[in-house]
């Protein structure tokens, strides 16, 4: 099994006339995604390397189906995509631009919670059940199939743990690229019920980084209802107070609130394994098999 995404996962990408697009569309198809289907407004009707394009992500359900959605659009039309999406009842909605203005992200997120929807991003490299199908960005050759699942908010704390994961022989159940804006659409918390529950997955992966309240939240859930390992990692411990570090959410308050510190003493104190590293996370992990 996995979470999210398999192998009868029905795709659709919006933005798919477009250069991002079109180039990992078609990486998507090589890998084994059941691409059905894209959308741009005004070029319905065409074909994209055999994809059927539809002026409306409703048009594009209504035809071929979909139960999933990645967006390649430009920031600034990523509310408007998502709005579309989840008002044509996509139930996973996959959001990659970076900075997505605040204002509209809260609106998104407040209407997909009133939704069956899914909204997972922004600012994600998208989600991968290796073997099975991927709807995103990532380098695919570097995942492989197996008991691990991992959740994170930086690509490339993430890419390096699979990295060194696959080549220990140690293969990976879902990757879920969570993103590192401000506002995501789904945080550790929706996931972790999932992982939990999915039979494929013998240990969970959570790679964090200052800033939010999001990793303090997990471990309050994990302390309660996850029996499985976990284990984490949280990025960004000597970042200065008050300075956002790459990532529009990676900004510790002045008074420490979402410091590397409090996060780790947290996950602590719920039972999760803390890695210093990503060479730290494999070796934990390979100990557990």
């Amino acid at each position: 099994m996995s979470i999210l995404i398999d192998e009868n996962t029905k795709l659709i990408i919006q933005g798919i006339t477009g250069r991002e697009g079109t180039f990992h569309g078609e990486r998507m198809i090589a890998y084994g995604t059941k691409v059905v289907g894209g959308v741009t407004p005004g070029k319905g009707g065409q074909n994209v390397f055999g994809v059927p394009v539809f002026d409306t992500v409703k048009q594009a359900y209504e035809e071929t189906g979909a139960n999933t959605s990645v967006l390649f659009v430009p920031a600034k039309f990523t509310a408007e995509g998502a709005y579309e999406a989840i008002d044509a009842k996509i139930p996973l909605v996959i959001t990659i631009a970076e900075h997505v203005p605040v204002h509209d992200m809260m609106n998104v997120y407040n209407l997909a919670r009133k939704s069956d929807s899914i909204v997972v991003g922004p600012n994600s490299f998208g989600i991968i059940s290796p073997g099975k199908s991927k709807a995103g960005f990532m380098h695919d050759k570097i995942f492989s199939q197996g008991n691990v699942g991992i959740m994170s908010r930086s690509a490339t704390n993430c890419y390096e743990t699979v990295f060194l994961l696959t080549n220990e022989g140690i293969g990976q159940s879902t990757v879920i690229g969570i993103g590192g804006d401000m506002i995501p659409g789904s945080s550790f918390i929706d996931f972790l019920p999932m992982f939990e529950k999915d039979e494929q997955t013998g240990i969970i992966v959570l790679i964090g980084e200052i800033g939010g309240s999001d990793e303090e939240i997990a471990a309050e859930y994990i302390k309660k209802y996850v029996k499985k390992p976990v284990v984490a990692l949280i990025a960004g411990k000597n970042a200065p107070k008050g300075t956002s570090m790459g990532h529009a959410g990676a900004i510790v308050s002045a008074d420490g609130t979402g410091s590397a510190d409090n996060k780790e003493q947290k996950l602590s104190e719920a039972g999760v394994i803390i890695a210093e590293s990503t060479e730290h996370i494999v070796k934990i992990i390979k100990e557990m098999q």
